[in-house]
């Protein structure tokens, strides 16, 4: 009791791949199939050059940490694809709503090229003026439109086109505002008539 015992790790000192994937980059029992792996960025490029520069060690973690992460995340890709169009694709059943506006909107595909003036009208008296203090918020007008867009085409918020819709983050948060506030359901009620 002197003393205390040695602490050590009980997981391996590299990172894995998740189960089912070999080093190698294939799935297990199938060397044919490759595993799919995300681009490497520029970013890990960096760590990796200065990774080679150091240990032995040091290098054989980065670059299996690299693998890793970019299998990793080309699976939460896939993934979070395939989730979305089975969100996309369930449509509650006649007379019955959808209790969540972040499920699939079923609304008709013509309307998401951007709001129609008729459709802007029926909307424009829903959303909160823009005459506070500050800075003010963007267009609602397109702000809206960037959130139909992103539920047609099933994509991610960060897929957005700025261009066209400004940030993602701007349309993402105001999204999540108005749907806590009841907002949003009646966007989507008013945009169906």
């Amino acid at each position: 009791m002197g003393s205390l015992a040695e602490a050590h790790n009980s997981l391996p000192s590299r990172p894995r791949l998740p189960s089912g994937f070999a080093l190698g980059g294939c799935k297990k029992g199938d060397a044919e199939q490759r595993t799919e792996l995300i681009p490497i960025t520029l970013p890990e490029v960096r760590r990796l050059i200065l990774a080679m520069s150091g240990p032995d060690k040091e290098r054989e973690f980065r670059l299996g940490w690299s693998l890793w992460r970019r299998a990793h995340q080309a699976i939460a890709k896939r993934c979070h694809a395939a989730k979305r169009d089975r969100l996309l694709r369930r449509r509650p059943p006649d007379g019955v709503q959808a209790k969540s506006s972040t499920t699939a909107m079923p609304f008709p595909a013509a309307m998401f090229a951007c709001l129609t003036d008729a459709q802007w009208a029926r909307v424009e008296s829903l959303v909160p003026p823009n005459g506070r203090s500050g800075r003010q918020w963007r267009d609602h007008r397109r702000v809206i439109d960037g959130m139909l867009w992103v539920h047609a085409s099933g994509a991610s918020w960060r897929d957005l086109p700025e261009e066209k819709f400004g940030p993602w983050q701007t349309i993402y948060d105001r999204y999540n505002r108005w749907c806590k506030e009841g907002l949003w359901q009646q966007i989507e009620e008013a945009l169906r008539c």
